[in-house]
């Protein structure tokens, strides 16, 4: 939110620069970016000054050009051509002087001294698009007889400089999001900080009814949306443009000033925090207003001129036929004020926060308004906002206050009470601050002390502080006023035994394989975790009925869960390669969830929920670029299994993970890895139909592996490394006939467990089917590596480990020796 320097200062005298006032403001949680300049004027008028023209000639050498000298009040007259058709002499004008710069939109200009058809030029007399007042350029500006020569252009023009802080308002701190708020916050640390201060705000003594008879009556249905409604009805204001200074102060944070009206109830917006709406109420019709919620799909035209569909969970303000205003979120197409509007209704409420969030989620809307009613206003605050703008719109559009404040208000909101244990607070901030300045830090916050005791303080909170509702809170603003860089380091060191837990496990094999993955070229993603419930509403593999959806979305990009890293990896695959960086690889580790309906249990809410954290790997693209010591290679997905591989070795379980082959509407082709029976993972080419989706046009390799299962088979794993052993290995070779559905994974698993202890690799070189062969087989050549770390190996411990790997190897899958 941006913070106007100067209109902080109308409600807090202090002496801190712009940039200390931002780091003081960040020291106590606001936290504060930027300081930028903010002029009314673009430049300044710097440079500028008022004179007075003494003489004016026509050119010599020009029929439209005039030669003038122009008094500026310090010495010499100026020698200026000037082109406007009005110059005379007598006249009081702007002057440019040599030097200046002049901003007219975007160009700006540097005034020089100049020879024009041979005559020289000391300046420039202005016109108002060239200094920036205004937008008319028919003739240099002629200002009135009294004024004074040789005054700054920006004293004459009263322009304002400012400066604007850009301030962090984090979710919690709605009373912050206001200049009031802000110079509240101030005046606490300015009292703790020992530096002088001054708080005031601004009073509504002088408010009072014109008339107490009429006025535009209040009924409020829903009171759970609308714990309270406060307007006040204006009859026969004039809407115009606003003075100056209201618009400067909007434009200096951004605003866009509409008219005095509208103009009014930003101000009070950015003042108080407490969002205002001004109806035309010509359109109120049966003098009457209506909180109520209208029936499902009805119609709604908004300000904007759209067209929204209201749920019957949308509070709207209605007059007797209609809704006017979508309540806390955004006015109606009828309810707005223009310069045809005479009669006005002013409206100051309190809406839930629940309710407005919704709605404002609902409709794809965030207004300034809808921005604090969510987070929380302060429900005693709406009279005194409504007094405050009805004594500004009537100095400045006029008008009479008919009727009482309508207030409804049928259950107050009490100041929270909590209590404060001096104990407590010592034991949290980690130092014992004094009671006598944690006494005065809680009345520079405005938290009433009810009672007092030697141990604790029972306090009532602002209703404006919608945070502060535990001890913990009030601990927490204590400490921030106090100032967390004044709590020191103990000089005793406090330590404990500790022993590693699941956790740390976790994270140390992640980091391990990311080391890994990184090493050889793959890059981390992080997505997001909500994604579209397009992605699973045609697959199969993922169904939208698993789906975990979310029951108040941010967008419909975003309303359910992720079943699978899949998407969110190949939408990071597309966009780069909609900016040319095809060769990629990915990884990324993240939580999928998990809806069954089937395990619904009343007594356990979470039961049909599940979470695990899986890893995902992504390989597209070249493998290498052509160069001078190897030709272009496509990447394929061996080298994605390759590096599945590697992590598996480097946890110990490589050997004992068979892969198995499935096709489903993810996979084109795939492979499921299991150990022992327990699926880890699964890896493959990416199916057409989900290139598509996102429109890459070339294979991508998946892997994903759940880590919660992987880390639970490697629990109990050491990996250590060994020297290299000085006895040889032994390579044979063996050629085997078997049926076509057997797979080298069978193949595999039937030889280590056939040999365990000097059987080191198993590899497949060669595969044959076709001619020469029994229907229904295929041919696998197999190279068997053995090796024993304490001795040579002999020809009969060889021959008979091979004797009996080929007997399993006959029992269990049928295969022949060729």
């Amino acid at each position: 939110m941006n913070i106007s320097y100067n209109w902080l200062k109308d409600y807090l005298q202090f002496d801190l620069s712009p940039r200390e006032t931002a780091d003081a403001l960040t020291s106590i949680g606001l936290e504060t970016g930027s300081v930028d300049i903010f002029q009314s004027v673009k430049g300044g008028l710097e440079g500028l000054v008022i004179g007075e023209v003494l003489t004016c000639i026509p050119h010599p050498n020009s029929d439209h050009l005039h030669l003038t000298t122009v008094n500026i009040g310090n010495g010499e007259p100026l020698k200026i051509v000037c082109g406007a058709p009005n110059v005379a002499a007598g006249q009081k004008v702007v002057v440019a002087t040599i030097g200046t710069k002049l901003y007219m939109g975007e160009e700006e200009i540097t005034i020089k001294r100049s020879k024009i058809r041979g005559e020289e030029s000391f300046g420039m007399i202005c016109a108002e698009d060239e200094i920036g007042i205004g937008t008319s350029h028919d003739g240099i500006i002629v200002l009135p007889p009294d004024a004074k020569v040789g005054i700054p252009a920006k004293e004459y023009y009263n322009v304002e400089t400012d400066y604007v802080l850009e301030v962090d308002i984090t979710p919690n701190r709605s009373d912050a999001a206001s200049h009031y708020g802000v110079a509240r916050d101030l005046a606490a640390y300015l009292k703790q900080a020992g530096k002088p201060y001054k708080l005031t705000k601004p009073s509504v003594d002088e408010f009072k009814i014109d008339k107490k008879e009429g006025g535009i009556d209040v009924i409020v249905e829903n009171t759970e949306a609308c714990p309270r409604y406060s307007g006040l009805t204006i009859r026969g204001v004039e809407v115009k443009e606003s003075p100056n200074w209201l618009k400067n102060r909007l434009e200096a944070i951004g605003l866009r000033p509409i008219n005095n009206i509208v103009d009014i109830t930003n101000y009070i917006l950015y003042e108080t925090g407490q969002p205002m709406h001004a109806f035309d109420a010509a359109y109120i019709t049966g003098n009457k207003i209506i909180v109520r919620t209208l029936p499902d799909k009805t119609k709604f035209i908004a300000l904007d001129g759209q067209e929204y569909e209201l749920s019957d969970k949308d509070l709207m303000i209605c007059n007797e036929e209609e809704g006017m205003c979508i309540a806390g979120v955004f006015g109606g197409l009828k309810s707005g004020v223009t310069e045809n509007t005479k009669d006005i209704f002013l409206e100051s409420a309190y809406f839930n926060p629940t309710w407005i969030r919704k709605t404002a989620r609902r409709h794809g809307l965030n207004t300034d308004s809808s921005f604090r009613f969510e987070r929380g206003t302060d429900p005693n605050n709406t009279v005194y906002a409504l007094m405050r703008a009805a004594l500004l719109v009537k100095q400045l559009a006029g008008g009479e206050i008919e009727g009482e404040i309508r207030d409804i208000y049928p259950h107050h909101v009490e100041k929270p009470r909590v209590i404060l244990r001096y104990e407590k607070a010592d034991s949290l901030i980690g130092k014992k601050i004094p009671e006598e300045t944690i006494k005065s830090i809680l009345e520079s916050l405005e938290i009433e002390i009810e009672q007092e005791t030697a141990s604790e303080l029972t306090l009532r909170i602002p209703t404006y502080r919608v945070d502060v509702l535990r001890e913990v809170d009030v601990i927490e603003d204590i400490l921030r006023i106090y100032g967390y860089d004044n709590i020191g380091f103990s000089s005793s060191l406090k330590s404990n035994l500790s022993f590693q837990t699941a956790v740390d496990r976790k994270h140390k094999i992640q980091t391990l394989i990311s080391d890994q993955l990184t090493a050889v070229g793959f890059y981390e993603i992080m997505n997001n975790s909500l994604t579209k419930k397009t992605y699973y509403e045609n697959t199969e593999t993922f169904p939208a009925s698993r789906c975990v959806t979310i029951i108040n979305p941010l967008s419909n990009d975003l309303s359910v869960m992720r079943q699978t890293l899949l998407f969110g990896g190949l939408e990071s695959i597309a966009y780069n390669r909609n900016r040319k960086h095809n060769d990629l690889r990915f990884y990324e580790f993240g939580n999928c969830y998990f809806f069954d309906p089937k395990k619904k249990n009343e007594n356990d809410l979470l039961a049909p929920y599940a979470e695990e954290t899986h890893l995902g790997m992504w390989i597209c693209g070249k493998r290498t670029h052509k160069n001078w010591a190897a030709p272009d290679a496509e990447s394929s997905v061996f080298e994605l299994k390759a590096h599945i591989e590697n992590i598996l070795k480097r946890l110990g379980i490589a050997d004992e993970i068979i892969h198995e082959p499935f096709q489903n509407d993810i996979f084109a082709t795939g492979m499921n890895m299991r150990k022992k029976g327990k699926r880890i993972g699964s890896w493959g080419i990416v199916s057409t139909k989900m290139r598509k989706i996102f429109d890459i046009d070339t294979d991508v390799f998946f892997a994903e592996i759940n880590m919660d299962t992987l880390l639970k088979e490697t629990k109990n794993l050491v990996v250590r490394f060994s020297e290299i052993t000085r006895f040889p290995a032994v390579s044979r070779d063996m050629a085997l006939l078997v049926d076509k559905k057997v797979t080298f994974a069978q193949i595999e698993q039937v030889a280590r467990k056939s040999e365990k202890k000097l059987l080191s690799k198993v590899s497949l070189f060669d595969v044959y089917e076709g001619n020469n062969l029994p229907e229904g087989t295929k041919s696998y050549a197999i190279n068997f590596v053995l090796q024993d770390k304490e001795k040579t190996l002999t020809d009969q411990q060889i021959d008979a480990i091979m004797q009996k790997i080929r007997m399993d190897l006959e029992k269990e899958l049928n295969a022949v020796l060729r």
